[in-house]
């Protein structure tokens, strides 16, 4: 893989993505990160990057063919406006910025800006991630195929022609993860408050999570189907499932979860 990436922003999401390139995908020398935030510019300085506090720092000579920007849809405009200059410069630009979308990003890079928007998610840190993109439909061929073989490094990639989908993304993978994390916590508390001690109720817990989700991974099975698998007339699963699967129980609660999220999702991006 050629091409150099600027990573702009390298907090929790930055940072997961920049250790999945670096498994293999890129050399450190060939990545750059800018991060006002001292504690974690050296934490990926760590990683043999070279690093900057700010835009202004980057030698006028860097020409990054691919400038991420990895910060909180806050900031993101007023950011992005700092490297619009890259564009005439050829540069390539990628957003993880929930909400935020590709004619707001185009209002302060340029009309002409090659712009790709992202929506990665934590596990991308350990190559296991879900990453889905658009674009606005003037990246080079030959510039989607690197972003595609980057972002690959992190886990199964996804390019999908309409953006009015990334709200949802946003609400079931971006955030996703979170809400199995939060799963893996009420299931341990529940073994604990059933006698379990707290170690072996993690352990359960995480253990559990993670082979389901390798087996729903690896197999042409249906999920649907591998919990009837597991579910057998009038047995222990059975009982669980019948308070999950009750009319108030777990589906609508996630509906009305993901729901929520890209509600939220919209309202950053009318906000930008």
């Amino acid at each position: 893989m050629t091409g150099t990436v600027l990573l702009v922003g390298c907090g929790n999401m930055g940072h997961a993505m920049l250790t999945g390139w670096l498994t293999g995908a890129l050399t450190p020398d060939r990545v750059t990160v800018v991060e006002p935030v001292a504690a974690l510019r050296r934490r990926a300085a760590e990683l043999g990057v070279g690093v900057h506090a700010e835009a202004a720092e980057v030698p006028p000579e860097a020409r990054p063919d691919l400038v991420v920007l990895a910060v909180k849809p806050q900031v993101i405009l007023e950011v992005a406006a700092g490297h619009a200059g890259r564009a005439g410069q050829g540069a390539t630009f990628l957003s993880i910025a929930a909400g935020t979308g590709l004619a707001s990003l185009a209002g302060v890079l340029g009309p002409e800006a090659p712009i790709l928007r992202c929506m990665p998610n934590t596990p991308a840190a350990v190559g296991a991630g879900m990453l889905v993109c658009c674009s606005n439909g003037r990246v080079a061929p030959a510039m989607l195929a690197f972003c595609r073989e980057l972002l690959a490094a992190s886990g199964s990639v996804w390019m999908i022609d309409d953006e009015t989908w990334m709200d949802a993304v946003t609400a079931v993978s971006g955030s996703g993860p979170a809400y199995v994390f939060h799963l893996i916590e009420c299931l341990a508390d529940a073994g604990v408050a059933e006698g379990l001690p707290d170690d072996l109720a993690a352990e359960l817990a995480v253990q559990t999570v993670h082979g389901a989700g390798l087996l729903a991974r690896g197999s042409e099975t249906p999920p649907g189907t591998l919990r009837r698998q597991v579910t057998s007339p009038g047995g222990t699963t059975a009982a669980a499932l019948a308070i999950l699967m009750a009319d108030d129980g777990l589906a609508p609660l996630m509906k009305r979860a993901v729901r929520a999220a890209a509600d939220r999702s919209r309202e950053l991006g009318k906000a930008s």
